[in-house]
């Protein structure tokens, strides 16, 4: 018998798509995770999550036709479909609250955001890993997006073109940007503080 963990996902797609239950139970273990961390992170809202990762994997069920092998990765694809849902549930006015303390480990999800010679690695140090994930939930969208992709997913520039939807060096542009903000919001935590309690998701459509 087939191990599906070992198969690909062109292959368990294929298979979900041939009505393999089994095949589709694997996906959503490979990605129900990254897609709910993703818009944990994207959100601040455990239940905005919740929403997204459910209307993402109902999406593959039922319209997995819709992805193309030949544009890119099925991760890639499903990100999008989570940023799009993210995107839609923050239009709404869903309420943006701080990420539970206890959903990620201190030393985890966040390293790859402060690199030691960066000067965000020595204001998160000072001022703590909590303050960082606060300021990254105050970025407007469309940066925020791309920290929490290639930062926190750890995914290629290229993955995170995929995802969006834009060109690869508006990624490069948006992180770097991205950073530069984070550093200033870090430098004065009353700006951080004051854009989550005013809903900072809702000002980035403004």
């Amino acid at each position: 018998m087939t191990d599906l963990q070992t198969l690909g996902d062109d292959e368990l797609l294929r298979l979900t798509r041939a009505g393999d239950e089994s095949a589709f139970a694997a996906l959503y273990r490979r990605y129900q995770g990254p897609i709910y961390r993703f818009s944990l992170q994207m959100s601040g809202n455990e239940s905005v999550a919740d929403d997204v990762t459910q209307e993402v994997f109902l999406a593959l069920t039922r319209e997995s036709f819709r992805f193309d092998s030949s544009r890119g990765l099925l991760a890639g694809y499903l990100y999008g479909v989570a940023r799009n849902q993210v995107r839609r549930h923050l239009e709404r006015g869903k309420v943006l609250v701080p990420i539970d303390e206890d959903f990620v480990e201190e030393t985890s999800l966040l390293e790859p955001l402060i690199a030691p010679e960066d000067p965000l690695s020595d204001l998160t140090r000072r001022e703590g890993l909590t303050a960082l994930r606060q300021a990254i939930l105050t970025l407007p969208l469309h940066y925020r997006e791309a920290v929490v992709l290639c930062d926190l997913e750890e995914m290629s520039y290229e993955e995170a073109a995929q995802s969006i939807g834009c060109a690869l060096g508006t990624i490069r542009s948006r992180l770097h940007r991205a950073h530069a903000l984070l550093v200033e919001k870090l430098r004065d935590p009353n700006e951080t503080s004051a854009g989550i309690n005013r809903g900072g998701a809702r000002r980035c459509f403004a």
